[in-house]
């Protein structure tokens, strides 16, 4: 019987355990559950009106509800058999358990395996398909995360200028159209490095990409965390200053910039030397901006700066300027 029904209990006419399955036991290893009275062991949920071994034995074939009276209280599911005693009047029973839905809790609470269980028990099936199914959940859930982050490492290696650091033209358009989509106020300024044609020529592109790199570095130091840097060319650059439009504030930078980036850098014991022309138009100057032509009228002051001498900055004339401090 142990072997074929694993979690039973077999009851004298008085309603006490006189024989308990090695599983039923294990609910409870440190006490022993013969010699106690069944009742004073379970606390019946269904039927109800069950206080004796007679009420109990009349419910004989029903599904029985009930749970441990004491700590872990976990619910059960039973059936009772009859079983005939000594004497006419004498009946004991055959009392036979399952866990139900709350198998997984229990062989937590337990430690139960598969030895614990008839081995004609579908509940090892139901567990073995549970086990794969959260294998094949947590497998997708990893394959998910992988997925995920290998297409925000694409994204933001397809935004990203691989040299610098700094954002692309891509990003930069994308950028730019959401400013101007959402009705923003900001500030578009290009830049272009004043002699850094000679820094490749006399000392080598290895020269010049870290001359790249430094002057990186330097425009995010001048800009605010909120603010756009962008190279869009070989040595062109584009900020984009997110709800700043005060010339004054703008023109500081601007020359912050011109000296920092006039000062000599170093590199493999020879000194490079650049400077920068800027040009910056503001979306306040339009009713109705447009990219393009934002970019074209920044990129039209910028050859106003060269064409007065370089390491200079201006901004776009519009034929009829709003007032802006």
């Amino acid at each position: 019987m142990d072997a074929l029904s694993p979690m039973h209990l077999v009851l004298d006419e008085t309603g006490h355990v006189i024989h308990a399955g090695p599983t039923m036991q294990k609910l409870r290893p440190d006490s022993p559950m013969a010699g106690r009275r069944f009742l004073e062991i379970f606390e019946m949920s269904r039927p109800r009106a069950v206080s004796s071994m007679p009420a109990l034995l009349a419910s004989a074939g029903m599904k029985l509800h009930l749970r441990l009276r004491d700590e872990p209280r976990t619910p059960l599911k039973a059936v009772l058999v009859p079983l005939a005693g000594e004497g006419a009047e004498a009946q004991g029973a055959l009392v036979n358990f399952s866990f139900g839905i709350s198998i997984l809790d229990a062989i937590q609470t337990y430690t139960l395996h598969s030895g614990d269980f008839a081995p004609t028990d579908l509940t090892i099936e139901m567990l073995y398909l549970i086990e794969a199914k959260t294998a094949a959940m947590e497998a997708s859930r990893t394959l998910n995360l992988r997925l995920q982050g290998a297409k925000i490492a694409a994204e933001e290696q397809a935004y990203t200028d691989t040299l610098t650091g700094l954002k692309n033209r891509r990003a930069m358009d994308h950028i730019l159209s959401r400013l101007v989509r959402t009705g923003q106020d900001f500030a578009l300024m290009h830049l272009d490095l004043d002699w850094f044609k000679q820094v490749n020529d006399s000392h080598g592109h290895a020269a010049g990409d870290y001359v790249l790199q430094h002057v990186a570095r330097l425009m995010v130091d001048e800009t605010r965390g909120g603010d756009t840097v962008a190279r869009i060319g070989g040595d062109e650059f584009v900020l984009l200053f997110h709800n700043l439009t005060r010339r004054a504030r703008i023109e500081e930078i601007a020359a912050r910039l011109i000296q920092r980036l006039e000062a000599p850098i170093s590199f493999e014991g020879v000194t490079c030397r650049v400077s920068c022309s800027m040009g910056t138009t503001l979306s306040t100057f339009y009713d109705q901006p447009r990219a393009e032509q934002l970019l074209a009228d920044a990129d039209s002051a910028l050859y106003a700066s060269k064409k007065a001498g370089r390491a200079q900055h201006r901004f776009f004339i519009p034929d009829d300027p709003p007032q802006t401090p």
